[in-house]
């Protein structure tokens, strides 16, 4: 055998190691067909969480979690997963880490999967965090950030899921208002600088702006930036659109208003079919639909409502028709009438879909004691979701409350559903549900054993039709019902790795 041959040999050797072939060369000399892809677990996750507040009265709590389950799975090792402080620099001046030169220590790291671990602070001005889990505390980390602020501008419960950065995202329901106090939060986790631009639109299409373009996001930092001083003119409703042209990012929306309180506008789901937004609460005073149309085409949509018992459709709303690339806000009032329910959003012909996002504006309470929350367009859960920061320990207490709500849209499906440990202690407990096609059903009580500390609650799809998922938390301060509600994306816990053919071919010039 010459020397050739034993190179063939050894490469070929060399690359059924690399990538696990499990596949041969038939014997026609054609490679045989890899078999289907496996779903197997993520061994890397990355989350962004923003700036939570610059009150002195502000108590953020951060709740880190990852389910059990897909975990067990991956053969990365144990794994670490932990958020650190990132810089802060505001739009135009220079940066300030707030950490002295001193070495940062993590916030909420996590050591085993399953059980939330959680941590407070009152700290006026705390940093926005990066971070990333790996091994088996990549699949499904998830991070919650809860922020309670009592008075002034924007007082209310403000809460979000920390979220993965992305290059592209969509805000419908901002504001530029005298009344309203909208910052753009942008995060950059990665070790070079991303440069992004802001548009907004009106009813009438494109904003006007004197900035917006070409924001440099320094390595490792945040950016917070102020929607009033992109557009010469107050608008009440606009769309925000944030474009990464290099790099990538986090982003999110607080919106202060100084009637209404706070809350987060987090990005919408971008669909060409239906959308789904889920979670508005039973007594939910007032809800206001911002829709924008990002593509070419019009788009005529049916509303309808997703209530426990079927769908519905509101009363003199029936469809709704939005021009290309202009905005269309439509007054809901309490369209839930005491009960809960979800929004679904579908074109009203088949065959004439066209490109659209959406959130709503959630009232509750009445006068000067009302607080908003945002409630945008929902992904579809695939597999798996979790929402953390739930309180384990507010049974009977009416002023503290967990709303989990479930959406089958179309089609009937099946969901398991799990209150994870607490995190001071408590065992996990787990239900079936089988959800009716076209409607909401709310949990409100189920909760660990013997929990204490904060939870979590992991939905996983079992079978049937599309799920949609949003969890509610409220707390009553001085007679005021504060609440936000997080919608539940997928986990994208686990990846499709498609198995490779052994083709000896490209060896052979």
């Amino acid at each position: 055998m010459n020397r050739t041959a034993y190179s063939l040999i050894g490469v070929a050797t060399a690359l059924a190691a690399v990538t696990g072939v499990a596949a041969l060369t038939a014997p026609s000399g054609e490679p045989a067909a890899p078999a289907s892809a496996a779903r197997l677990p993520v061994e890397r996750s990355t989350l962004l969480c923003p700036q939570p507040t610059s009150s002195e009265i502000g108590e953020t709590t951060y709740t880190a979690f990852t389910p059990k389950g897909g975990a067990e799975r991956t053969s990365a090792g144990k794994g670490t997963a932990e958020l650190l402080p990132a810089a802060s620099t505001l739009e135009g001046g220079g940066q300030n880490t707030g950490e002295g030169g001193a070495k940062p220590e993590p916030v909420a790291p996590l050591r085993e999967p399953g059980t939330p671990v959680t941590v407070d602070t009152d700290r006026t001005g705390a940093p926005a965090l990066t971070g990333s889990a790996d091994g088996r505390l990549a699949p499904g980390w998830t991070v919650q950030q809860t922020t309670l602020v009592t008075a002034g501008t924007g007082r209310g419960l403000l809460g979000l899921s920390c979220t993965a950065p992305d290059t592209e995202f969509w805000f419908p329901g901002a504001s530029t208002a005298d009344e309203r106090h909208d910052y753009i939060h942008l995060t950059n986790p990665d070790d070079s600088p991303a440069v992004v631009d802001l548009e907004l639109y009106g009813k009438e299409g494109s904003v006007r702006t004197d900035s917006g373009q070409g924001i440099n996001v320094p390595a490792r930092s945040t950016v917070p930036v102020l929607l009033s001083t992109l557009s010469r003119e107050p608008v009440t409703n606009v769309v925000l659109h944030v474009v990464a042209r290099t790099g990538r990012i986090g982003a999110q929306v607080q919106s202060l208003d100084e009637g209404l309180g706070g809350d987060w506008l987090t990005a919408s789901a971008d669909s060409r079919g239906s959308l789904v937004l889920p979670g508005i609460p039973a007594d939910a005073t007032a809800a206001r639909l911002v829709v924008f149309a990002p593509g070419e085409e019009d788009a005529d949509l049916k509303v309808q409502l997703a209530t426990p018992t079927g769908t519905i459709t509101p009363a003199g709303q029936e469809t709704l028709h939005v021009r290309s690339g202009t905005t269309v806000a439509v007054d809901l009032g309490d369209v839930t009438r005491g009960e809960p329910g979800s929004l679904v959003l579908s074109p009203a012909e088949k065959g004439r879909e066209a490109r659209v996002v959406a959130a709503l504006r959630v009232l509750r309470g009445k006068g000067t004691q009302q607080e908003m929350a945002f409630v945008p367009a929902a992904e579809p859960i695939r597999e798996r979701a979790s929402a953390v920061g739930s309180d384990a320990e507010a049974a009977g207490d009416e002023s503290v409350g967990t709303v989990l709500s479930l959406v089958a849209p179309e089609e009937t499906a099946k969901v398991r559903v799990t209150a994870s440990a607490g995190s001071g202690g408590g065992e996990p407990v787990s239900r079936t549900y089988t959800l009716k096609g076209g409607t909401t059903t709310a949990v409100d009580d189920l909760r660990p054993e013997g929990g204490k500390g904060r939870y979590a609650l992991t939905v996983e799809r079992l079978s049937g039709g599309a799920v949609y998922a949003a969890r509610t938390l409220t707390v009553s301060e001085d007679g005021i019902p504060m609440f936000t509600v997080q919608t539940l994306p997928d986990d994208r816990g686990t990846v499709s790795v498609p198995e490779a053919g052994q083709d000896l071919s490209v060896l052979v010039d």
